[in-house]
């Protein structure tokens, strides 16, 4: 009995991981897809939405016709499609955020990147439990925190500013946390395990 207990919650357990790993599937563009002449613009479109890390976007576009770039912010603001960070060409792309942070899309032909065909995405930091402050000692007020100087001209360690697009949008009201859904499915198995074995 205390077998099939043990065994029952290893397995909630290792679904609500599963669970909580995956991420949503977005599709640019719709139903018309990574296209010139989009039904509204991927900019605004992306702002709309909030994306973070194990999501997928994924583009769809007619083979031959059409090609998706993964190229730097520089690249993206001139459509220099020489020399991208990846290429996808197969017209049904899926592209897996793998960290937080801006990525930049562009159709690899230059007339359609300068027509509007180009994606900012803005992924979101991974959110863990919240950190606990640090207990303050009475009657010493803390240290002051170090200022980060980095000589004219060497580049800093602080992370760049992010792009001055608009923020994401806020989730819609009423909306849950990604974890919400795994927590209390793992919540009710365990209570009904309890149930069942009488504990």
């Amino acid at each position: 009995m205390e077998f099939l207990e043990r065994s029952l919650l290893f397995l909630a357990i290792f679904m609500a991981f599963l669970c909580s790993s995956q991420g949503y599937v977005f599709y640019v563009g719709g139903r018309k897809g990574w296209s010139v002449n989009p039904s509204e613009e991927y900019n605004h479109w992306a702002e709309r939405n909030r994306f973070q890390v194990n999501d997928t976007l994924v583009f769809k576009y007619e083979k031959g016709q059409n090609s998706v770039l993964v190229v730097s912010k520089e690249a993206y603001s001139n459509c220099n499609v020489e020399s991208p960070i990846q290429k996808f060409a197969d017209g049904n792309t899926e592209f897996k955020f793998d960290r937080s942070g801006p990525f930049f899309f562009i159709d690899g032909n230059t007339d359609s990147c300068r027509k509007g065909q180009r994606l900012i995405v803005i992924v979101l930091a991974l959110r863990n439990a919240p950190l606990a402050p640090t207990p303050a000692v009475p009657g010493k007020a803390p240290p002051p925190s170090p200022l980060s100087e980095s000589p004219e001209g060497s580049p800093s360690s602080a992370p760049s500013p992010a792009p001055t697009q608009q923020a994401p949008a806020p989730a819609p009201h009423g909306a849950a946390p990604a974890l919400a859904g795994p927590v209390v499915w793992v919540l009710a198995v365990g209570f009904g395990v309890s149930m069942v074995l009488g504990n």
